[in-house]
């Protein structure tokens, strides 16, 4: 059975889909690759922004629940996102470009921490490493300086050891140092990471990450969940999500995992060259089309700069780092 090959994916989040697509696009160069709904609710937009690919490793989704209060990661919550930039040159070009968005950042030791327009805390990391860059195109972004996909996650544990065994066993992290461990397979690999938690309870809400996901190949993926299950995990069964198959479950500190399968991939039902453009909806959602999209904001068609950004927020994006 094949190592888990790093994050698949990460979802957050948000209660606006249209300022958040205007943040992760027009600021963060990223490409909106599916715009489909939540199969488990589809009354609300589920959006995927990654490289030009759609490819695992650089794919951040968000739920929309409209209006919904800003949440604050706690406990058995991941309260960072890793992603990787090939150099200290490209940690000065983000810099600049935060600020010119409205948001504040604090660079520390080859990485520049900053919060999304919600509050979900970020990190950018300056660090050699083997994996493949996964880039997005944007016209304000040169390719050198690009995000390159996820480093991996930072989380808040229960209690401090609690979930060592289970990580080592059940998922096969392998350990990096005290409360640190790297998921890393064929051709990618990310790391995670716990913080002792902070007193105050974690709230669900915007600007919070709801799970992370990891990468398996198809045919190694009814195995992983045997594996879960062998080490004393509760998964889910496997879901078909059109785009890839799914299993859940908790790890003992309380963040919750997804393993996903390396395909079939966004470009199932629309070609690559336009991914994202439309509204993309499971064959077993496609009867409820008329439905789903009435209930659905329409969101802008064009690919916004971050000048049409930090204009469209009056600046309001200013967020505090460490906040």
């Amino acid at each position: 059975m094949q190592d888990l090959n790093g994050i698949h994916h990460i979802s957050a989040i948000t209660s606006d889909a249209t300022e958040n697509l205007l943040f992760y696009t027009g600021v963060m160069g990223m490409r909106l690759v599916k715009k489909t709904v939540n199969q488990d609710n589809p009354s609300v937009y589920h959006l995927f922004y990654a490289d030009e690919d759609g490819s695992p490793g650089a794919d951040l989704t968000f739920f929309e629940y409209p209006g919904l209060a800003r949440g604050r990661a706690g406990a058995g919550m991941i309260h960072r996102i890793g992603l990787r930039v090939a150099s200290e040159r490209a940690l000065d070009f983000w810099a600049r470009r935060l600020e010119g968005a409205g948001i504040d950042s604090v660079r520390d030791d080859g990485r520049l921490r900053f919060d999304d327009p919600e509050g979900l805390g970020f990190e950018l990391i300056a660090e050699p490493t083997s994996d493949r860059p996964l880039v997005a195109e944007h016209p304000e972004i040169p390719a050198e300086v690009a995000l390159q996909g996820f480093a991996g996650v930072r989380a808040f544990e229960r209690r401090r050891g609690a979930s060592h065994e289970f990580l080592t066993d059940a998922v096969g992290f392998t350990p990096k140092g005290p409360d640190a461990y790297e998921s890393r397979g064929e051709s990618r690999g990310s790391f995670y990471v716990y913080d002792a938690a902070p007193d105050a309870r974690g709230l669900s809400g915007a600007g919070t990450v709801h799970h992370v996901a990891w990468s398996s190949t198809m045919e190694d993926h009814v195995k992983w969940r045997n594996r879960v299950i062998e080490s004393g995990g509760d998964p889910t069964p496997v879901i078909d999500r059109f785009y890839f198959r799914s299993i859940y479950f908790r790890e003992p500190s309380g963040v919750l995992f997804e393993i996903a399968t390396i395909g079939p991939g966004f470009a199932t039902d629309e070609p690559k060259e336009h991914l994202g453009e439309k509204l993309s909806l499971p064959p077993a959602f496609e009867h409820l089309r008329a439905e789903v999209e009435a209930n659905l904001t329409p969101l802008p068609p064009f690919l916004p700069t971050s000048g049409e950004v930090a204009r469209s927020a009056g600046g309001a994006g200013a967020t505090n780092p460490e906040g």
